[in-house]
């Protein structure tokens, strides 16, 4: 990704971070999606854990010294100094089916900022959520719960669930909170997309414009060879007229030497390739 699309999905997720449930059932399902042994470097994402009741390993162990950059959120039940040993579905506490949509929500957005990741990357982008291998499942139906289907897979021993598809990508992460950050997103994909398109009718110009300049070199040189021995003045009334047009000018495409003669397109590309044909000793092209 380039600094730009980093420093856009840092945004994105600081956005998330800042969001303050004020249902209480919310924040606790805000708060059993970010899982149990959570370990960030996100300050953003630290702070939400505390705003929601959580306390820090370093607060509830206050003679623990660590060179480490994490900030590790110490779960209620275990002073377990492993992240994720006891981060699976099963043992979070939430209960998926019996949630209201809101709550889903909130545990989904939890869900992101601990396990989850957004990639963006010539105007595609990629979220996928790395979790233990037996919640690859179970999330991957969840998602499909709200409507947003996803892939899943094992990788090297870890769940891994997907999203390629931008569209998808930009529901699930305006369902979920982010407003501001997702609007930049959305608008940086349309200028891309803008890009291309004009990118692609620019190089479609250019090719045809080359194609245009290559056939009036071939067809200014047939109508001087044939000038010069005679056999221009011997061909029929339209191919001289296409023939005067032409030398005219030069750069006039087809169409605007039909116009300029009165003539349909095809009658006039018939008249310039019975000439080059003619010049080449070959049969030529025959005159309707």
């Amino acid at each position: 990704m380039t600094t730009s699309d980093r420093d856009l999905v840092a945004a994105l997720r600081a956005e998330l971070a800042a969001i303050d449930p004020q249902r209480a059932c919310d924040r606790q399902a805000e708060s059993a999606g970010l899982g149990s042994g959570l370990a960030t470097r996100e300050a953003s994402i630290a702070r939400l854990a505390v705003r929601l009741g959580r306390e820090t390993a370093a607060a509830t162990r206050p003679g623990l010294r660590r060179r480490s950059k994490h900030v590790r959120i110490a779960d209620r039940a275990t002073s377990s100094d492993s992240p994720g040993e006891l981060d699976a579905l099963s043992a979070d506490g939430f209960d998926w089916a019996a949630a209201a949509d809101h709550c889903r929500w909130a545990w989904l957005r939890g869900r992101f900022l601990a396990r989850g990741s957004l990639s963006l990357s010539a105007g595609r982008a990629h979220l996928e959520f790395v979790i233990p291998a037996e919640d690859a499942p179970i999330l991957a139906g969840r998602l499909a719960d709200v409507d947003l289907p996803a892939s899943w897979r094992v990788r090297r021993g870890r769940g891994v669930v997907t999203w390629k598809n931008a569209e998808t990508i930009g529901i699930f992460l305006r369902r979920i909170g982010a407003a501001s950050a997702i609007l930049e997103l959305e608008a940086r994909q349309v200028s891309r997309a803008l890009r291309g398109e004009l990118n692609r009718v620019i190089n479609a110009e250019s090719a045809n414009l080359q194609r245009a300049v290559t056939a009036a070199g071939r067809q200014l040189a047939a109508i001087s060879l044939l000038e010069a021995d005679g056999r221009l003045a011997e061909l029929p009334r339209v191919a001289r007229r296409a023939a005067a047009a032409r030398r005219a000018t030069p750069e006039a495409t087809l169409a605007e030497l039909s116009e300029q003669l009165g003539l349909n397109r095809s009658t006039v590309q018939r008249a310039l390739e019975r000439i080059e044909d003619l010049a080449a000793d070959r049969e030529p092209t025959a005159l309707s």
